[in-house]
């Protein structure tokens, strides 16, 4: 899945530039305002049940003092702590988690820029190719800007509900039980996100690589960008388990189930690359394994360590999964349906849809022991299959959206098609359901409501 730079005339470059650049300057300066507010109001004495997040524990690690808390993935403190030499304590951690929460932002514009363009630029090739016509045409604004809207947008939809006063069956909390992708009152959460969409993409170059680029002759490019995209994983997954867990334990439970599933299939013919490819974890796997000694110890007197559960912790906050499933997860799951062949055929669409199941499982059937075990930690895992199925279904959408506007330009107006664009609509209406949803949930915790 070798990624293509998009090439445009330089006004829809400067155009899209600033476009993009408009939208993360508002996100950063609303979040960084959300996060500021609340530092201050969680260091206040007494508590005004205001703004409520895990930020006073946040602080006191990032100065070193105890908080009660065993937080063993430095990268937001020591990040926050770095800007503390510059700024208050306060505003250094909202600075630590805005600046991470904006970066993954222009990582997921880059990736899907690379993505989409690569593809469209992809098919137009072998249309010239079919026909002999080397001109081609470059990818429109409207698509890059798109690109740039989606890109912000996925940081700010979340799990759809209905206005105050409605009751949905088996659903007792906005957040709690259903969760969403944005969970704004968590900072280490948005803290990895930039890692975790790093370590995504790049699994999924691999994924489409390691079997056959490793038995090319040594020295090649094709082994030296293998070799690259091998380390760049490795790193990036790393990074992503030092800022928080979460979103690693759940890509090493898919990627761990997908590469047996290869290597019994291949008779165990691809074990020296699924060797090679199982090497980039082995930093990720000793972070694991120091942060289990510090989290998963039983405090005097109660139990500890994982265990296993029917669904039993996520039950104390809501009593319809399934329909939780759905309110968080509409609009992926229309491009699931509208899009099914392409399970078969698109590595990146049909991992993210590995990952989910992954976060899922966990998330029903594992949880805490002791005193952690109500938090329902595993939720975290969760939220990262959910972000990561609403890339995957972006990716999709916006990419059939081009070729689509690619058919209308050519009056390609068959009814098929035009039954097609019908649906295409239709999946951008449900994410723009998500993104209406979103902004109102995040408007009120903006506004200090609680994020429950």
């Amino acid at each position: 899945m070798k990624s293509r730079k998009c090439r445009t005339p330089d006004r829809d470059k400067i155009l899209d530039g600033i476009f993009f650049g408009v939208l993360v300057v508002i996100l950063s300066a609303v979040t960084l305002k959300l996060f500021y507010t609340q530092c201050v109001e969680s260091l206040k004495e007494p508590l005004s049940g205001l703004f409520h997040s895990d930020m006073k524990a946040y602080i006191l690690t990032m100065q070193g003092l105890d908080s009660g808390y065993s937080f063993p993935y430095p990268i937001l403190f020591s990040f926050a702590a770095l800007l503390h030499l510059f700024v208050s304590k306060e505003m250094a951690m909202a600075l630590a988690t805005m600046l991470l929460n904006s970066a993954a932002c222009v990582i997921t514009k880059l990736s899907l820029e690379a993505l989409v363009c690569g593809r469209l630029r992809g098919d137009a090739a072998q249309r010239r190719s079919a026909s002999a016509d080397t001109t081609g045409k470059e990818i429109p604004l409207f698509i890059r800007l798109l690109i740039s809207a989606v890109s912000v947008s996925l940081f700010m939809v979340s799990m759809v509900f209905p206005p105050a006063g409605i009751y949905l069956p088996g659903i007792r909390f906005t957040y709690l039980g259903v969760f969403t992708g944005n969970p704004f009152h968590n900072a280490t959460y948005m803290a990895a996100r930039p890692f975790a969409i790093l370590a995504f993409v790049w699994y999924v170059k691999l994924l489409d690589s390691y079997e056959t680029e490793t038995s090319r002759e040594p020295g090649k490019e094709s082994s030296k960008e293998l070799l690259r995209d091998e380390v760049l994983f490795s790193v990036f997954l790393l990074l992503a388990t030092m800022a928080k867990p979460s979103f690693t334990i759940v890509l090493v439970g898919a990627a761990g189930l997908i590469m047996l599933y290869r290597l019994v299939l291949s008779g165990f013919r691809n074990f020296l690359p699924t060797i090679r490819l199982g090497l980039c974890f082995v930093p990720t796997f000793l972070d694991l394994l120091y942060q289990y000694r510090g989290v998963f110890v039983p405090s005097e007197g109660e139990e500890g360590g994982i265990g296993f559960c029917f669904g039993r912790i996520w039950s104390l906050y809501c009593d319809n999964i399934p329909l939780a499933v759905g309110l968080a997860l509409g609009f992926p799951l229309l491009v699931l349906i509208c899009n099914l062949r392409r399970l078969k055929t698109d590595t990146l669409f049909r991992f993210s849809w590995q990952l989910f199941a992954m976060g899922f499982l966990m998330a029903f059937f594992l949880y805490e022991k002791g005193f952690r075990e109500p938090d329902f930690n595993f939720s975290w895992g969760y939220m990262y299959g959910i972000f990561f199925a609403f890339f995957g279904a972006a990716v999709v959408l916006i990419e059939e959206t081009g070729r689509q506007l690619k058919k209308r330009a050519d009056e390609k107006t068959a009814p098929g098609e035009r039954r097609k664009t019908i649906l295409i609509g239709a999946q951008w209406l449900a994410f723009a359901w998500h993104l209406v949803c979103g902004l109102w949930y995040f408007y009120g915790i903006f506004r200090g409501a609680m994020y429950y």
